[in-house]
C-alpha cells in the first residue's frame, strides 16, 4: 500500500469515527485528525505526481567536498534524528511562549503520529510529558 493510500485510509478511519461520536470534543480531534491525514494524502499524492519535475540527484552524482568518506544513509537518518530531537527540545523549552492555538494543533499533530488505535495513549503521553514541564523555565 503506498502511503498516500495510507493516509487517505487513516483520513477514512477517522470519517468514520466522527459518524460514531457523540462528545462535541472528541468530534473535533477526530475531524482534525481526519484533515491533517487528508493533506498528508495529498501532499504525497503531490509527490509522487511531480516527481520528475525534481532535482534529482544520485550518489554517484553527489560532489566530494572532501577527501573524507559520504555518510551512509544510515548515518544521514541518524543525523535528522539529531536534529529533530533537538527541534523538539528547543519547542518545549519554549512551550509556555507559544500561543495556546498553536499549542493546540501541535500537540493535535503530534498526537496523530502513531497508529490510530495507539493515538489516546500517545496522546495521554504527550500530555502528561507537557503537563510535568509547564513549569520549566523557558530560559536555557
Amino acid at each position: 500500500m503506498s502511503p498516500t493510500e495510507k493516509f487517505r485510509a487513516k483520513s477514512s478511519e477517522y470519517a468514520e469515527l466522527i459518524k460514531a461520536a457523540t462528545d462535541p470534543g472528541k468530534i473535533r480531534q477526530y475531524q482534525d485528525s481526519k484533515d491533517s491525514f487528508g493533506s498528508l494524502a495529498d501532499n504525497e499524492a503531490w509527490l509522487a505526481n511531480n516527481l520528475e519535475k525534481m532535482v534529482q540527484v544520485s550518489d554517484e552524482q553527489q560532489p566530494e567536498v572532501s577527501d573524507q568518506p559520504q555518510p551512509s544513509r544510515a548515518a544521514l537518518a541518524a543525523e535528522e534524528e539529531r536534529i529533530l530531537r533537538c527541534l523538539g527540545a528547543a519547542l518545549i523549552m519554549q512551550w509556555n511562549t507559544v500561543p495556546a492555538k498553536l499549542q493546540r494543533e501541535l500537540f493535535d499533530a503530534a498526537g496523530s503520529m502513531g497508529e490510530l488505535l495507539d493515538t489516546a495513549e500517545l496522546r495521554g503521553q504527550i500530555a502528561r510529558f507537557l503537563h510535568k514541564h509547564k513549569d520549566d523555565e523557558s530560559a536555557a
